[in-house]
């Protein structure tokens, strides 16, 4: 692990403290309370999800793939009344069986994951037969002005956001991954960047029958 990663992973919760308070966490807040059964959390940071899981929630699985992160979770793990289990993984090859989870979290990572056709393909092999994926991912801007910006200042967000992409359509490529999305809020990720600020936060069910009809 890089010492930037070490930094990213110290400073993560303070960097975000004004995205958090300007109404992301209220956006976790209200979309969370809808996970049911076993329910699977990749990219898991700092653990800003954990207050807002519901007694629906039958168990809860926590997935990180990077070591400063995993230390600073497994802290905040251990201040939850809830029973968690914690994997040190990447969303891209994740350690379960084929159609375990009944809901799936992903929230600010499908920006940052190394290969995001390749997460999205291993989300639905973990995933029952209509499982529920819940997203909170900021994305390319629908403006194309905006949306040139975001690709000229991509390379450099990689570097100071520790890998973070602001310009993909991570929207359509749910629905290319063959999930049906069934909710969908288009908003803005209040006091961040403005290339940074488009926002979806929404549902999307798992059918294996969608995927073999297209």
């Amino acid at each position: 692990m890089s010492v930037g990663g070490w930094l990213f992973a110290s400073l993560y919760d303070r960097l975000t403290a004004g995205v958090e308070d300007a109404g992301l966490r209220e956006r976790r807040k209200r979309l969370l309370a809808n996970a049911t059964g076993r329910v699977l959390e990749i990219g898991a940071g700092t653990g800003a999800n954990l207050p807002f899981y519901g007694d629906t929630v039958e168990s809860l699985v926590l997935a990180e793939p990077e070591r400063p992160m995993v230390r600073r979770l497994a802290r905040r793990m251990n201040q939850s009344p809830r029973r968690i289990e914690l994997v040190q993984a990447p969303a891209e090859n994740l350690p379960f069986a084929d159609g375990e989870f009944d809901s799936v979290v992903s929230t600010l990572v499908l920006c940052t994951v190394g290969d995001q056709v390749r997460t999205l393909r291993e989300l639905r092999r973990v995933m029952k037969s209509g499982a529920t994926l819940f997203f909170i991912e900021h994305v390319r801007s629908d403006d194309p002005r905006m949306a040139r910006w975001q690709d000229r200042l991509n390379p450099i967000n990689r570097i100071v956001a520790h890998g973070c992409n602001c310009n993909l359509a991570t929207l359509d490529a749910i629905r290319a991954a063959g999930f049906v999305v069934t909710s969908v809020e288009h908003g803005e990720l209040a006091k961040a960047p403005p290339f940074v600020r488009p926002l979806v936060v929404g549902t999307a069910e798992w059918q294996p029958a969608n995927l073999r009809r297209g």
